[in-house]
This record gives C-alpha cells, sequence and structure tokens, in this order.
C-alpha cells in the first residue's frame, strides 16, 4: 500500500495543463454555438422571405434592412423610411445607361429603355425624362381641348431644375424638407456627356444646418429622395426662412464643378394641409463683389542665412461665393516652387466668417541664392466648407515669371534689397 501511495503523484495530470486543455474546450463550444446561431439565423431569415429581391426590388412584405442617418455638429437629421416609390434609384441609374448605350429601345420605345415601375407595378419614369408623378398629385385633366393627350413637359432651358417637398411635424417642432432630384442638368463631364450630381442644403439667414445627399453617377436626371428633419425650428419662423440649394457635380481628382444654385423662400409656404412640393429653376452661381478682392503679403530675404522669410498679413474684399451673400471661411496656402516644381507647401489657419481676414503669418524656407532667379511664390486664398471640397477664392503669383507685372516688379525688389522686409498689396488673379 505504501508502494501505491508513493508512485500515485507520478501518473497525476499537471493542473496547468489541465486548466489549458479546460480553456481550449470552453473556446471550442463557444465558436461551434456561435456558427449554429449564424446559421439558424440566416435560415429563419430566407423562410420568412422578408427581404426577398424581385429583379432589382425588394419585395413589398417589409422596407429594406438600413437606413440613411445624417449626422452634422451635433444635430440629428434623419431621413424618413424609403417607401416602395423609392426603391428606384439603382433602376433609374442602369436605364439611363442602357438609353446611352442605345439597348433600351425595344421595350420603352425609341431610344427610351425600360420604364421604371414601383412596388405595385405603377409606371413612375421613363429614362431621359424625369416625372415626379409618383409625388405630385394627379392633375384634374391632362388632355388638351381638342382630345389630344398632353405632350411630356420639356425640361426647362439653362442649367436645369430642382425639386423639393417641405413639410413640417408639429409634434417634434420640425421642419421636413425632402429633396425629390433634379432635370435638365448640363454635363460637367465632357466626354462622358454626363454628371456625378449632389446638393447641398443651407437653411438662411440663419446658416445653423448644413446638409447634403449622396452622389449619384451618371446622370443628368438625378432622383435623390432624400429627406431632412430640422429640429429646433419654430412653425412662426417659417416665413423668414429661405432654402438655399447648389447642385454640383463630384470630381475625385479636382475641385467639384458647381452647376447652379436655386433659392427657395417658405413665405408663402403652408405645410399645415400636408406636403408642399416645390420646384425651382437653377441659375449660375453668383460671384458677388466686383474682382477677386486683395493680399498684402511682405518677404525678406537673408543672404547669410540663406532663409526666405514669408509673411501672409492680411487680405480684404474677397468675393461672396453666392447669392445668399454668406461670408467665407478663408485660409492661405503657400507654395514655394523651384522652376515649375513645387519644393514646399504650407497654410495659415482658418479665419471664421470674414470677408476681410487678418492672418499676420510667416514662413521660412532655405534656399541658396543662387537659386533666387527660379524661385516662385504662390498664394491661393481658399474657402473652407466642412461639408464639400473647399474652393479657391484667389491667387497670387510672387516671381521673376510672374504673369502679373506687381507680381515681378515685387519679387525683383526683395531680390535686390536683401535684409529688408518688403510689403505691398496684389489683386487676386482667377485660379
Amino acid at each position: 500500500m505504501a508502494d501505491i501511495i508513493e508512485l500515485g503523484p507520478a501518473y497525476a495530470m499537471s493542473p496547468v495543463l489541465a486548466g489549458f486543455l479546460g480553456a481550449g474546450v470552453l473556446v471550442l463550444v463557444v465558436v461551434v454555438l456561435v456558427l449554429l446561431w449564424s446559421f439558424c439565423q440566416r435560415r429563419s431569415l430566407c423562410a420568412s422571405g422578408r427581404y426577398k429581391l424581385h429583379g432589382d426590388r425588394y419585395g413589398a412584405a417589409e422596407d429594406p434592412p438600413y437606413k440613411f442617418i445624417h449626422m452634422l455638429k451635433g444635430i440629428s437629421i434623419y431621413p424618413e423610411s424609403l417607401s416602395g416609390s423609392k426603391r428606384i434609384v439603382r433602376g433609374l441609374r442602369r436605364a439611363d445607361r442602357s438609353a446611352r448605350d442605345g439597348r433600351g429601345g425595344a421595350r420603352g420605345g425609341v431610344g427610351r429603355g425600360p420604364a421604371l415601375v414601383d412596388a405595385e407595378n405603377n409606371i413612375l419614369d421613363v429614362p431621359g425624362q424625369l416625372q415626379m408623378s409618383h409625388l405630385v398629385p394627379p392633375a384634374a385633366d391632362q388632355r388638351r381641348p381638342d382630345g389630344a393627350a398632353t405632350p411630356l413637359e420639356e425640361p426647362p432651358p439653362g442649367l436645369g431644375a430642382v425639386s423639393l417637398t417641405v413639410d413640417y411635424n408639429f409634434p417634434k417642432k420640425a421642419l421636413v424638407v425632402t429633396v425629390v432630384g433634379a432635370r435638365g442638368l448640363p454635363a460637367m463631364d465632357r466626354q462622358a456627356g454626363s454628371s456625378d450630381p449632389y446638393v447641398k442644403m443651407t437653411i438662411l439667414p440663419e446658416q445653423k444646418h448644413r446638409v447634403k445627399t449622396r452622389v449619384l453617377r451618371n446622370t443628368l436626371e438625378p432622383l435623390f429622395n432624400e429627406t431632412f428633419t430640422f429640429y429646433g425650428v419654430a412653425y412662426s419662423a417659417l416665413p423668414d426662412l429661405t432654402l438655399h440649394l447648389l447642385v454640383l457635380s463630384f470630381d475625385r481628382f479636382a475641385r467639384d464643378d458647381v452647376i447652379g444654385e436655386a433659392l427657395v423662400p417658405l413665405r408663402g409656404v403652408d405645410p399645415r394641409t400636408g406636403r408642399v412640393h416645390l420646384s425651382q429653376d437653377l441659375s449660375k452661381r453668383n460671384m458677388q463683389g466686383e474682382g477677386r478682392g486683395e493680399l498684402l503679403a511682405s518677404l525678406c530675404y537673408q543672404p547669410v542665412s540663406h532663409r526666405l522669410s514669408v509673411v501672409v498679413l492680411k487680405a480684404r474684399h474677397l468675393p461672396k461665393m453666392d447669392i445668399t451673400g454668406l461670408s467665407a471661411n478663408p485660409y492661405v496656402k503657400v507654395n514655394v516652387f523651384y522652376g515649375r516644381k513645387r519644393i514646399a507647401k504650407k497654410k495659415t489657419h482658418v479665419k471664421k466668417s470674414t470677408l476681410d481676414p487678418v492672418f499676420n503669418e510667416s514662413f521660412i524656407y532655405d534656399i541658396p541664392p543662387e537659386l533666387l532667379p527660379q524661385i516662385s511664390v504662390e498664394f491661393l486664398v481658399v474657402d473652407f466648407d466642412r461639408t464639400t471640397k473647399n474652393e479657391v477664392l484667389g491667387r497670387l503669383l510672387l516671381g521673376l515669371h510672374s504673369p502679373a507685372p506687381s507680381g515681378a516688379a515685387h519679387w525683383r525688389e526683395v531680390c535686390e534689397n536683401p535684409r529688408r522686409q518688403i510689403s505691398k498689396w496684389h489683386d487676386l488673379n482667377e485660379y
């Protein structure tokens, strides 16, 4: 018996090894349970048929399992649930593509492509002609006095038009604006003959709410159907508000192109009886103010330390970027070029809501004296925008090869008078 007691511990399992084995078994069990749960959920989802696809649209049983949520400066803007008539965006884009390729003539008439239908198989639109019939109440009579059918409305000439609806939620004290779409837009991409439009909207004069829609690719008849709810807007204040809509075309490699803008005053709009449908022609963006403004810059070259000091002092009379008279949020980008190659870039801080900013910021560059004749300094005054790409207000180039005589003269004076700070006002040119 004594021998058995002495040999027993030699064959016992180590506590550390037992712990590792137990942990491994536990992890394996958890993984198996998660996989079984995922498999059961997927089977139940397919069996219920809630999200069955029919062609390019969802079934009529339930709304699609996603929802646009806009978050902007602490203000939550929740679009309404997508209805059956809002599920045709992809069909519209594909129909436009088919019409351009000439593949839709057999179904929907010559060069028109297939008609678009909603969840109830009601015809909503045909490619190339955006008719908001599913949102606008039907007219009493669509025929002329002689009995002939009224032809489809042609898009307005010029820059096109934008459509929207306005409603008011009294329990929540919220203004509800739906950007429906646009029609008759010009092509910003000449090679493709199309645009990538989106809409940026602002409520004036407070400018508290700035929102934008998603970008729709390769279309001149975009259908957005995006609803924005602005909370904290009193109903009594509606007559004093104006909606400013700016239609742009997205450009991945450069600044977005401005197609046009529209002002929609809410005076006279009474949403107490329901949604009010509005349409406004786009106009060319009005760059208020003559010229691009002026910039005060100071330069000094130290030949001993081989340092060029560039001071951006201030600007004045900068242009208002639209017909609303909104102030800009300017800053200055300073680029140093050797020949045509940029060798340095810096920028100042942004000055909020001013057309006469004061910067007083200096930048130091190490430049040998023998390279000065080939050096040029570029100043770009840029308007900062949180929701879209920044826009250049004006440009100034200082150097011996400057296109403006004042820019070449200023640079020559800096080179001929070392250790002396030379300041001059310059007119800004278009970029």
